[in-house]
């Protein structure tokens, strides 16, 4: 796997802990967009010190290969973070599996970005890692979501009743998978 991997018009990173700036940036811009479908922050995770610790600790989930976060960037603009791409809970073994989360800051919604990335990552995934199937959960209001999802190929299998806790209320999760004998890099 590599540490940069880039796309037609993105560059996905893996970042260290020196780009903390930018991704509290990243974050401050979208705040309460994101906070909608995420659960409740810790005190201070606005502050870059709380992102150089998620930095690190990202790292070492990248080095045991059980998460693993893109950053994405423009091509021609590599000083601000455009979204995010990232597989957890990663299982060996019998399992070959994960989970994918994304999000994308809200200025550049509506341009193919989300698509593009996912479709590297997921590639990434598949080709780079090995894995088998890819699992994504998605609250049923988020229609945008759900149409990326479809269109890359994911399939519903079913809802996880009360799933998350998001602001004190336990909220149901529309589950998607991806298999790789259902994938084809296009």
């Amino acid at each position: 796997m590599n540490m940069i991997y880039r796309t037609q018009r993105l560059i996905l990173k893996i970042l260290s802990d020196i780009e903390a700036d930018q991704v509290l940036q990243f974050y401050l811009d979208n705040q309460e967009v994101f906070e909608i479908y995420e659960t409740d922050r810790p005190k201070y995770f606005y502050t870059k010190q709380f992102q150089k610790t998620l930095l690190n600790c990202e790292y070492n989930m990248i080095i045991k290969q059980s998460a693993i976060r893109f950053w994405i960037y423009e091509k021609n603009q590599m000083d601000k973070i455009i979204g995010t791409v990232s597989f957890q809970n990663i299982k060996r073994s019998f399992y070959q599996s994960c989970e994918i989360g994304y999000k994308f800051d809200q200025r550049f919604w509506r341009k193919g970005y989300a698509k593009e990335s996912v479709s590297k990552g997921i590639q990434i995934a598949f080709e780079d890692l090995g894995l088998h199937r890819i699992e994504a959960y998605v609250l049923p209001e988020n229609i945008s979501s759900i149409k990326l999802l479809e269109s890359m190929g994911f399939q519903l299998e079913g809802i996880k009743k009360q799933n998350v806790k998001l602001h004190g209320v336990w909220k149901d999760h529309e589950m998607y998978a991806l298999l790789s004998s259902d994938y084809s890099s296009k």
